[in-house]
């Protein structure tokens, strides 16, 4: 009972903020075969573009058809680290970790649907230096 009431409680105040499941999502009708184009075509993002795209319901062109298909064209992906807080040593106590990934969106007839963009994420963690494998 005491389950139940506490399933209750929490449905209801989940109901209450606001929070609801995300549908998928949901592409025009008239969107035609989408061709993700990558400088690593055999990278995550990639796989999970396509996986995503899928799942939303648009036909996936083969890479080597050729047929013309929209194409999400992915520029490049960048991954750096920098240090931004060091001890009286030296030695690095935060980091802050960048991904960006740049893109643009082409129509089947070349045209930019989306142009250009950007798209970067930052996190920054702690890294104590006494946790550090390899130190004297």
């Amino acid at each position: 009972m005491t389950r139940f009431l506490l399933a209750l409680v929490l449905t209801a105040t989940l109901a209450g903020c606001g929070f609801h499941l995300r549908n998928k999502l949901m592409l025009p009708a008239d969107t035609a075969a989408v061709q993700v184009v990558s400088s690593a075509p055999y990278s995550e993002l990639a796989k999970l573009l396509r996986r995503g795209l899928q799942a939303s319901g648009a036909q996936i062109a083969d890479p080597e058809s050729k047929d013309k298909a929209a194409q999400l064209q992915v520029m490049s992906e960048n991954w750096g680290d920098l240090p931004i807080a060091i001890d009286a040593q030296g030695r690095a106590q935060e980091y802050s970790l960048r991904y960006a990934v740049i893109f643009k969106f082409l129509r089947e007839d070349g045209s930019e649907l989306v142009p250009q963009q950007v798209i970067e994420l930052s996190r920054d963690y702690v890294s104590p230096p006494t946790d550090a494998t390899g130190t004297t």
